[in-house]
């Protein structure tokens, strides 16, 4: 049992896909921002104060991308990871996601621009350097890691519906046709059905 730490209105959306894509059994535990998020029970869990965590066969796992990764790892019968020898294209977006995708969207969001001279001390470049890098890579290839669908898909895709949908990512048809591709799939329809109940 897989005891799983989540606010439905947080990135813990992106853990409860990924545990649904798994099919592993798991025992939610509902937090609430400002109060329950922050109490010493669940610091003791993830001293961020933040969600997704999970917590499995005594491994504390925090980040959503990095929950991800464990859960492909820890049920490799889902088929949400590549072997080892084939993960290079996989680990590239699982943590292209979680780093430019999420540094950039989260910026522009705020407001943040780096001054054109400044980007390169800045990992992702700029917002148009992501969008142009993420739209290549989907104008080639079905899914990020590849010809089938991954763990990347869950993290980053998530990052691109929501981007979509929110407008801090552009609409782009190829982030379009790739999200028609991934947003229907049963696990998501379930984790996305228990958050909104």
């Amino acid at each position: 049992m897989i005891d799983f730490y989540t606010n439905p209105r947080s990135r813990g959306a992106i853990a409860r896909w990924m545990l649904e894509e798994v099919g592993a059994p798991y025992r939610e535990h509902r937090l609430e921002f400002g109060t329950t998020i922050k109490a010493a029970e669940y610091l003791a869990i993830n001293p961020m104060g933040k969600v997704p965590a999970i917590v499995h066969e005594g491994q504390t796992v925090t980040e959503a991308a990095a929950i991800c990764a464990y859960l492909a790892d820890a049920f490799p019968e889902a088929g949400l990871a590549p072997p080892p020898a084939e993960r290079g294209a996989y680990y590239r977006w699982l943590f292209f996601g979680a780093g430019p995708v999420e540094a950039a969207v989260v910026n522009n969001a705020m407001g943040f621009v780096v001054p054109p001279e400044r980007k390169v001390a800045v990992g992702y470049g700029s917002l148009d350097d992501v969008v142009e890098t993420l739209e290549a890579r989907l104008e080639e290839s079905p899914y990020l890691a590849g010809e089938r669908f991954t763990a990347a898909d869950v993290y980053a895709g998530s990052q691109i519906g929501w981007g979509m949908m929110f407008g801090t990512l552009p609409t782009r048809p190829v982030f379009e046709a790739y999200w028609n591709r991934i947003k229907d799939r049963p696990a998501r329809a379930a984790a996305a059905a228990k958050d909104a109940a």
